[in-house]
């Protein structure tokens, strides 16, 4: 059977999000999609909930697959699993505890035939408990131009709002890094640079649900490793790839890694943004297209003054954004 789009998801202690998800994913407004769920070892109730929710949709049971875990392995491993027995055109990635916009799949993949594009974004939410906040992205011509997008910090790698041809994923042995969870997102940035064209929705079809259970609220050495890892992974890759050319770039991508360092409301943290990527401090003031706030509090931790860094979480952080977004 041939499928349009590839739907993979992750399951894993997703019990009190994982109907909503399903749901919205059953409820899709175009055929021709494949839904390939990976029971990643989940010790909850989650895969009980999805095999009762799938009752509800027998028209799609032909087209769902679950596949197992026998331990829990992470999961960039998860996503691993669902891309091996993949065979839509197109891949796109849904994490369980989020859900989606019914015409999230047909409005993708009409732009994606229609432009004849590799890639397919779209804006997205961040959805909270009483409220949503509309995220919107950067429009870019050219794969190349929106990777630098990515490495300046403009525009979000996310995983799970772009629709991506299948054939990039095979013809470069691109996969997930397996075992290293955090910033695994990064893969995209792999993605984009193999792409031969690109195109972008604005709208927001994607629900991204907020947790506060991020690394910057509970910094483990486990996450720091992890995101270490990651973002060496991704420096590396541009080193091989454009041999040096993207340097600045690099150094660049090397700042939006630690900026969180800043900004956790924890000064626990400051010591690693002095410690991890110095190379890169000399050139917070090149960057002209972040803004100048920003540039200024990674200047001020540079120069070892974290009282002005402090001031800037509580005012602009703690008060300003919290009036802002209030939750």
């Amino acid at each position: 059977m041939e499928y349009k789009v590839s739907v993979i998801i992750p399951v894993y202690k997703v019990e009190k999000f994982v109907e909503r998800c399903v749901r919205s994913l059953m409820e899709q407004t175009m055929d021709g999609i494949e839904y390939i769920f990976v029971d990643d070892a989940s010790p909850d109730d989650s895969i009980l909930i999805l095999h009762k929710v799938l009752v509800d949709y027998p028209e799609r049971s032909e087209r769902v697959k679950i596949l197992v875990h026998s331990e829990n392995k992470g999961l960039p491993a998860a996503r691993n699993t669902g891309l091996a027995v993949a065979k839509g055109e197109y891949v796109f990635h849904c994490d369980s505890d989020d859900f989606v916009e019914k015409d999230l799949l047909s409005t993708l993949y009409e732009v994606a035939c229609c432009e004849k594009a590799d890639i397919v974004w779209s804006d997205y939410y961040v959805s909270y408990p009483n409220n949503e906040r509309y995220m919107r992205q950067p429009s870019y011509d050219t794969p190349e131009a929106a990777l630098k997008g990515m490495l300046h910090g403009r525009m979000k790698y996310n995983v799970w709002n772009k629709l991506v041809k299948r054939s990039l994923y095979i013809e470069h042995d691109i996969t997930f890094p397996a075992g290293y969870a955090m910033g695994e997102d990064m893969t995209m940035m792999f993605l984009f640079s193999y792409a031969h064209k690109v195109a972008y929705v604005g709208k927001a079809l994607y629900h991204y649900v907020s947790n506060n259970a991020s690394m910057t609220n509970v910094p483990k050495p486990k996450h720091l490793i992890e995101l270490k890892y990651n973002s060496d992974r991704v420096l590396s890759f541009l080193e091989k790839r454009y041999h040096g050319a993207w340097r600045e770039e690099g150094y660049s991508f090397m700042l939006l890694m630690k900026w969180p360092f800043l900004t956790g409301h924890d000064s626990k943290l400051y010591p690693l943004w002095k410690e991890w990527c110095p190379e890169a401090n000399s050139h917070i003031w090149k960057r002209k297209d972040v803004a100048w706030r920003i540039r200024f509090v990674e200047a001020c931790a540079a120069h070892g003054q974290f009282w002005l860094v402090t001031l800037h979480d509580w005012i602009v952080l703690r008060f300003f954004y919290s009036i802002m977004y209030k939750k």
